[in-house]
């Protein structure tokens, strides 16, 4: 109410008195009048309302409701539109009918379908299969009813849909229906019925348009939208439990469509305790566990397991000579495997020598072919029975070249210098058992990203020396995206992997540096699943766009406790709880306090034994 409609209220009340032109609007009055409701900060700035819609300020809202079902209603129908990508609300109105009254129509409807059976019986006519599936279903309806087994509800289901213009809302009015109609449920508008549609959709409770239908308990419970998803199938490992349900999260990631997996959590959150139980429980269903590892953080689990521990470092008895080639595999054939090798030996001295000019890159791309021909090994060679050559053996073609004194200079840190025990040898590494570490967290970190691309070259040439079902762990896997080169290679093996039998599992804590190369994404679109634990705010963001998580599922991480996070398994995720058996635990643990306990208790042990 204005000031002037007060002044004129006013007037009228005092009609008739002598002093009207004098007596004063009161200031409460005029306080009240100017204040700020929560109606007029949350009501739009105009409404119309037509047969088929309501204009609410600047957006269009229509009204649909449910008027027909089929005979059958499958589990999680209603899922699809409640997951759609739109603006809407829903409105389910639920009201229980007494069964006393609705037996009583039973008997009456069940008598009526029953009379129209024998009537077409007794004239001879062919028997109706709707009124035999009509007469069939009350009578079990019926039953249920009786024995307390169902009950029946009016239900009443309202959509309201909102779009910024009418093209819009014809666009998404259709989508709805093509969903709907697919599952033989029918919607209408309410026609010159929107303004109390739209009451009947905003939470008030109030169920002012009345159409319903009647449902027993069965299909009434899938209509409920709350579904708590189950992530698991028939075989595979535990990975942990749906923290929404408690059921079990069990996946074989050897039966998705791809073998890889990603693993993003801050430092602490428990990424490699998951990882290493996921190992423990890998080795049972005979599966092959390669680790690189960065921090010296999976020998214990190698000795428990009987693997083998190789470390990684300049003063290192173990040598890995990345001249070796593996043996073709029967759709390819020795020239791919050389090229291929080439390519990737291109990439390990550009890393090795801090970037090659496109003129080095040609000179060290033809000195690595001449290489391999001085040890008489060409394209229709018998991989097999080859002595490889060395760094050494390089350093000579190559010197031997004109343009390569840049080059050279560079290169013989890793022949003669303080670096040439780490390259310059045959390999003396044997990986042919069930769970085999490579640990490079003595290696000089200036050195460390060599060091993994060398491993991985040379786990990836033994890989495709024979086929067998392979994991391979590429812990701190930030260390490896460092570089274009060793980031391309580990995109390489995430695309080239399923092929030979190999499922990549890369696992890193700084997310930022892992999404900054331009190899991040197509690694994680080519990892069918993904395992989010808690993450930090500084780099949450980043995980949030990638992964498109809502506001709910980021607070979920910010919050989670150790080993807690999401689950991802192709389009499906669940919150997820990793946990472990007593014996697990004590096997995989990284924390130190418990370490140190492992340590004493077996201590005290090995005393006593000596007494």
């Amino acid at each position: 109410m204005s000031i002037f409609d007060l002044f004129k209220k006013k007037k009228e009340e005092l009609k008739g008195t002598a002093d009207v032109s004098i007596m004063p609007v009161l200031p409460e009055e005029i306080y009240e009048s100017a204040k700020l409701e929560l109606q007029d900060i949350v009501a739009p700035s105009a409404l119309k309302i037509e047969p088929k819609s309501i204009n609410l300020g600047d957006k269009i809202a229509r009204t649909f409701f449910i008027i027909s079902y089929p005979r059958y209603l499958s589990d999680n129908w209603f899922s699809p539109i409640i997951n759609l990508d739109k603006v809407f609300d829903v409105s389910i109105f639920i009201e229980p009918v007494d069964t006393s009254q609705v037996l009583r129509q039973f008997q009456k409807k069940v008598a009526e379908v029953q009379s129209q059976i024998n009537t077409r019986e007794a004239r001879g006519m062919v028997r109706d299969p709707m009124l035999d599936t009509a007469y069939q279903d009350l009578e079990s309806l019926r039953d249920n009813l009786i024995q307390a087994q169902e009950k029946l509800f009016d239900v009443s289901v309202y959509i309201t849909i909102y779009a910024d213009s009418d093209l819009e809302l014809f666009k998404i009015e259709n989508e709805i229906k093509s969903i709907l109609e697919a599952r033989l449920i029918y919607i209408k508008p309410a026609l010159f019925q929107q303004d109390t549609g739209f009451k009947s959709v905003i939470p008030i409770g109030n169920d002012l348009l009345k159409v319903y239908q009647k449902l027993n308990s069965e299909p009434l419970s899938s209509i409920f939208p709350f579904v708590s998803l189950d992530l698991t199938s028939d075989k595979g490992i535990l990975y942990g439990v749906n923290r929404q349900n408690s059921s079990l999260v069990i996946f074989d990631r050897f039966s998705l469509e791809n073998y890889n997996s990603v693993t993003f959590a801050k430092s602490g959150a428990g990424k490699s305790f998951a990882t290493k139980l996921e190992i423990l429980r890998s080795l049972m269903f005979d599966t092959d566990v390669i680790v690189i590892d960065p921090e010296k953080e999976y020998e214990y689990l190698a000795d428990a397991v009987g693997g083998r521990y190789f470390n990684i470092s300049l003063s290192s008895e173990h040598h890995i000579n990345p001249f070796d080639l593996p043996i073709p595999h029967e759709d390819e054939s020795a020239e791919d495997v050389l090229r291929s090798n080439i390519i990737n030996l291109v990439g390990l001295f550009r890393l090795m020598l801090g970037g090659l000019t496109p003129e080095e890159d040609a000179l060290v791309d033809r000195a690595i072919s001449e290489t391999y021909a001085l040890k008489d090994i060409t394209p229709d060679s018998d991989f097999a029975n080859i002595e490889p050559p060395l760094l050494s053996d390089f350093e000579m073609v190559l010197g031997g070249m004109e343009g390569t004194d840049s080059v050279m200079q560079r290169l013989v840190k890793y022949t003669k210098g303080s670096w040439s025990t780490f390259l310059n040898k045959p390999s003396n590494v044997d990986i042919n058992k069930k769970f085999v570490v490579f640990s490079v967290r003595d290696m000089e970190d200036e050195l460390k990203p060599v060091a993994m691309y060398i491993v991985m070259h040379y786990i990836w040439t033994a890989v495709r020396r024979n086929l067998k079902k392979r994991l391979l762990v590429v812990d701190e896997a930030w260390w490896m995206m460092k570089s274009e080169d060793t980031a391309s290679f580990l995109y390489s093996i995430a695309k080239r992997g399923r092929k030979y039998y190999l499922g990549l599992a890369t696992i890193t804590q700084d997310v930022a540096d892992f999404m900054r190369s331009p190899y991040g994404i197509p690694i994680v679109t080519n990892s069918s699943i993904q395992l989010l634990l808690k993450q930090s705010p500084s780099t949450i963001d980043v995980v949030v766009k990638t992964f498109n998580l809502t506001d709910e599922e980021k607070y979920l991480l910010l919050e989670s406790g150790i080993g807690e996070g999401i689950f991802f398994a192709g389009l499906k995720h669940v919150a997820i709880k990793i946990i472990a058996s007593y014996t697990e635990d004590q096997i995989i643990t990284s924390d130190p306090s418990q370490i140190l306990s492992i340590r004493k208790a077996k201590e005290e042990m090995e005393e006593q034994e000596g007494k």
